[in-house]
């Protein structure tokens, strides 16, 4: 089986880290292909750098999946998500829903670690546009940039451990949710300190997209995730033009 592994951010050293958090935890045969973003944020943390890792993350698959056993699209915004999964006929999953919908299995109510309060609001929005809104227990927030995170997980380990002590004594979740690729291995610095499940998205990712792949479901042909037919696109990436045709 071979997962792409698509990281919209612009930092390769982002991808080298979730690429080994992903090989760590995939099956015997499992390839792991990871690749990164040539346009747009460093680490994206804002709505308008939302919208270029959205194009980014289109592009980047649209080139890369060919061959492919299932996509992971390796950004805590699941940049782009909806609309890879309508172009193409594998599984591909966003770090963050793999991660919400695996800490919902292991309990009731889940919580969420994020980098600052802006990337709390766009969380809180992604959750209920998966439907799960009643599932979260709460959010807090570290306070710093998810760059920071990255340059000193060792420093942040502690900070995280008390969030997640919180989120748990205080808001009642039953396992937290460690958000952004920047979070990739944290689990293993932190899991024996705190008293519920700690799931970060890349490794959820991996685990669940093997799981539909083998699953084999078929292609949708109608409704929102069909192909598209009949569309008109110019000026695009010519690998993303060439996938409009093939859907028309």
């Amino acid at each position: 089986m071979r997962l792409l592994l698509a990281n919209p951010n612009t930092t390769a050293g982002i991808t080298a880290l979730m690429a080994e958090a992903a090989r760590a935890v995939a099956a015997p045969g499992t390839e792991i292909k990871p690749v990164t973003g040539t346009i747009g944020a460093a680490v994206i943390g804002s709505r308008m750098e939302m919208v270029v890792g959205d194009y980014s993350s289109l592009t980047l698959v649209a080139r890369e999946a060919e061959g492919c056993d299932a996509v992971i699209v390796a950004a805590s915004i699941d940049s782009g998500l909806r609309a890879i999964k309508q172009m193409l006929d594998v599984p591909v999953l966003g770090l963050t829903e793999a991660a919400i919908h695996a800490a919902c299995l292991s309990g009731g109510r889940f919580g969420m670690v994020v980098s600052s309060a802006r990337v709390a609001s766009v969380m809180r929005e992604m959750v209920e546009g998966y439907g799960l809104s009643t599932r979260l227990a709460g959010i807090r927030w570290l306070g710093s940039e998810a760059s920071a995170v990255f340059s000193d997980p060792e420093g942040y380990a502690i900070a995280i451990t008390g969030l997640v002590q919180r989120l748990a004594e205080e808001d009642g979740a039953d396992a937290v949710v460690l958000v952004g690729a920047v979070m990739a291995g944290m689990p293993a610095r932190i899991g024996d300190a705190v008293p519920v499940p700690v799931i970060e998205g890349v490794t959820a990712a991996v685990v669940l997209a093997e799981g539909m792949a083998r699953l084999g479901l078929r292609k949708a042909t109608l409704g929102s995730f069909a192909p598209p037919v009949g569309r008109s696109v110019t000026g695009l990436d010519p690998a993303l033009e060439a996938r409009f045709r093939a859907a028309g």
